[in-house]
C-alpha cells in the first residue's frame, strides 16, 4: 500500500514496503525559483530523522532537505545532476530526490496527511 506524508520543512514521502522515496513539496520549488544544483547524499549512509541530507541551491536561494525519517539512503535520482530543473518541472514525480530504507515506521506517525500539510503552507 503507498502513502503520501508531508513534513513541516516541505518534504514529501511516498512509502511502500518499508522504501520511502523522498522529494521536495510543489510550494518548496515555488519558493526556491529555478533550480540550477542538487547535492544529493551518498548511498548507503545512515540518516537520523530531522537531519541535513542534501541541498538545493537555486538562483534566489540555496536550502537544505532534511530526512523525513530515520533510515539508510539506498538511491539518489541521478537525473538531478544533470537536470536539477527537475526539480521545477515535477518536483513531486521524476524530481525525487533519495530513496530510503525505513529503520523506524513509528516515526510515520509525525508526519502530516495532503489536507494537514495545504492548511500549514496556507499559515505559513
Amino acid at each position: 500500500m503507498k502513502m503520501k506524508k508531508y513534513t513541516k520543512t516541505h518534504e514529501w514521502v511516498v512509502v511502500e514496503d518499508k522504501v520511502a522515496t523522498v522529494g521536495i513539496t510543489n510550494h518548496a520549488q515555488e519558493q526556491l525559483g529555478d533550480v540550477v544544483y542538487v547535492d544529493l547524499p551518498e548511498v548507503g549512509r545512515e540518516v537520523k530523522k530531522g537531519e541535513v541530507v542534501a541541498s538545493i541551491e537555486s538562483v534566489k536561494a540555496a536550502a537544505d532537505v532534511y530526512a523525513p525519517l530515520s533510515g539508510k539512503i539506498v538511491e539518489v535520482n541521478e537525473k538531478l545532476d544533470t537536470e536539477p530543473e527537475l526539480l521545477n518541472r515535477d518536483p513531486e514525480g521524476e524530481g525525487w530526490l533519495f530513496k530510503m530504507e525505513i529503520s523506524d515506521e513509528g516515526e510515520l506517525e509525525d508526519l502530516l496527511d495532503e489536507q494537514a500539510y495545504q492548511e500549514f503552507c496556507a499559515q505559513e
